[in-house]
């Protein structure tokens, strides 16, 4: 089966392959993630993108060991710079988290003990994943407040959560994701609480922190505007799947799932007019009910005979790979596109 593989020349930081994702309930057992698989590089950005319910956090906080009890990983493995860690114990795990992984999520209120100072959460991560005086760490965390553009840091470093603005909020929870060096950091949705200048400048931190340290970034967020300014690639997830993944360029210019060209269709453009918007009829199906064969071809246009019986897995499609038995190559998928849109 075709993957995710980075477009950039290193050697993938970060494997996904056919991860899933389980809820076990007492009516039954939800697969909330269902065989996603990608890379992503030293120094790359991957963007994750999709619907409320697709999957896209879910996928995030199994990488990085934080699944919400029952969620579980039920199949597939994560590994990282070749070691493999979904298996990990909780302890060995915590400890690639706060040293190789970072985690910056979209509220940074949940991240920060409101009770302690910025400056003591920081000194207390970095003495714990790193062998460090206080001394030494009390200036490696003034210099990660400056890093992540804190004016007047010394200042401060003494200063409460509640003390700061939300955005600049989020820049210590950047700093605190940044302790040990990470070399990957998973965000999730880190820009949807702030405001669109504040938004900016937290990209242009995310991009210069990618460019100067080649840390790898997963972000997962719903604004495609967020993914064409900072991800040199985008994984599109519907329903628990990767729908389409190619660089980013190519998925919103070019897109090749349905799923997908309703997407880049829903967005205004300035220098288009336009008197409607695509829209994408009714809505993401519930875990329970996950339609057999393609998981959109309730919504779907172009579907045909095979899309409601067989689930098609990522497959080459011009720059991209995208699940849609559109591109399957031996013309099957197209033959049959679009007999039963009407019915």
């Amino acid at each position: 089966m075709a993957t995710g593989r980075s477009v950039s020349n290193n050697a993938p930081l970060l494997e996904v392959r056919h991860l899933r994702v389980e809820f076990p309930t007492r009516r039954g057992t939800l697969l909330a993630v269902d065989d996603v698989s990608f890379e992503i590089a030293a120094g790359e950005v991957l963007g994750v993108v999709g619907e409320s319910g697709a999957g896209k956090s879910l996928t995030g906080n199994a990488i990085i060991g934080l699944l919400e009890p029952p969620g579980r990983v039920a199949g597939g493995e994560i590994r990282l710079e070749g070691r493999r860690i979904d298996t990990l114990p909780y302890e060995e795990m915590r400890k690639v988290r706060g040293a190789m992984m970072g985690a910056i999520f979209q509220d940074p209120l949940t991240c920060l003990n409101p009770l302690y100072s910025i400056g003591r959460q920081l000194v207390e991560t970095i003495q714990t994943h790193l062998p460090l005086p206080a001394g030494q760490a009390r200036k490696r965390a003034i210099d990660l407040l400056k890093e992540v553009g804190i004016p007047g840091a010394e200042q401060r470093f003494d200063h409460y959560p509640h003390q700061f603005s939300g955005g600049m909020r989020q820049r210590v929870v950047i700093a605190l994701a940044l302790c040990a060096g990470p070399k990957l950091i998973v965000a999730d949705e880190p820009t949807t609480a702030l405001d669109v200048s504040i938004q900016a400048q937290v990209i242009a931190l995310l991009k210069r922190l990618c460019r100067e340290h080649g840390t790898a970034v997963m972000l997962v967020t719903h604004d495609m505007g967020v993914i064409a300014e900072t991800a040199d690639r985008v994984a599109v997830m519907y329903a628990g799947r990767v729908a389409e993944i190619g660089p980013v360029r190519e998925v919103i210019k070019q897109a090749k799932h349905p799923y997908t060209k309703g997407l880049m269709g829903s967005i205004p453009s300035l220098g288009h007019r336009a008197d409607r918007l695509t829209q994408i009829d009714g809505a993401m199906p519930r875990l329970t009910e996950i339609p057999k064969g393609c998981a959109f071809n309730p919504r779907c246009g172009q579907r045909g005979l095979r899309c409601l019986v067989e689930r098609p897995n990522l497959m080459t499609a011009g720059g991209s790979l995208a699940a849609c038995w559109l591109h399957d190559r031996q013309g099957v998928g197209g033959a049959v596109a679009g007999e039963l849109a009407d019915a």
